[in-house]
């Protein structure tokens, strides 16, 4: 599998688009299946209009697609771009444990 680096605009939608409680339950719930735009404004105490913003959100950030199928506006999850997304949190990660296990070993020095 090749996983292909986020631009930094990109990664700002994505993290942008997460920030929100309501649009990371939508991404959860597309990535178990499709689900029509009618059907996740039945699970939220707001307008359908609303919820299609925040599906317009989330397709900008590539985190989900919408296709028509017939009169209905169908979502699907992006997993890809959680896993670009996950590749760079762990890259940060890894660049702070380091650090973090450079200090160690500086603090451990200084106490001989």
């Amino acid at each position: 599998m090749v996983v292909y680096e986020l631009s930094e605009e990109q990664t700002n939608k994505v993290f942008r688009a997460l920030a929100d409680a309501t649009r990371r339950d939508i991404v959860r719930r597309t990535l178990r299946g499709e689900v029509s735009v009618s059907e996740l404004a039945a699970h939220y105490d707001m307008s359908f209009a609303a919820v299609q913003k925040h599906v317009a959100v989330l397709e900008a950030a590539c985190l989900v697609t919408k296709i028509a199928r017939g009169r209905e506006r169908i979502v699907r999850g992006q997993p890809e771009t959680l896993r670009q997304a996950q590749v760079l949190l762990t890259s940060l990660e890894d660049i702070w444990r380091q650090r973090i296990s450079r200090l160690d070993d500086f603090l451990a020095e200084t106490e001989n």
